[in-house]
């Protein structure tokens, strides 16, 4: 497949899991959402990366925009996606914690951070898309 098609695909993909992560939040879903807007940023950067014709592997959005850094200036975004990475995991495995569960360690105030901080990185690669010609 064409990488601009692929990048599109990703993308796309992001955009869904972004609107399933502001619709967990609206359910007081609040670990669902954390995850979910994970998961859209991930595929957000995944986008970019296959349309700057680069190969991806793994879910660390921390990684994964680290390794575009010769590329494009990723740095206001390491924050954003250090604390998204946190979510990948715990948000969804009880043992991830010594009791309880998940749903018990998620509040609204992580949630929508998580869901902002996802929002202000897939706007980001959709810029980078359109500048890069990739029409989403």
């Amino acid at each position: 497949m064409e990488r601009r098609e692929e990048a599109k695909r990703w993308f796309k993909q992001s955009l869904r899991d972004i609107k399933a992560a502001k619709d967990s939040f609206s359910s007081g879903n609040f670990e669902w959402a954390c995850f979910q807007a994970q998961q859209a940023a991930e595929k957000a950067v995944k986008a970019l990366h296959y349309a700057l014709g680069r190969s991806s592997w793994g879910h660390s959005i921390l990684e994964l925009l680290n390794s575009l850094s010769d590329l494009i200036n990723i740095e206001r975004f390491l924050p954003k996606a250090r604390e998204l990475d946190r979510h990948y995991i715990p948000s969804r495995y009880p043992n991830a914690f010594e009791s309880g569960y998940p749903a018990l360690y998620y509040d609204s105030e992580t949630a929508e951070r998580a869901v902002k901080y996802a929002n202000d990185i897939i706007e980001w690669v959709k810029g980078e898309l359109k500048r890069l010609g990739v029409s989403v």
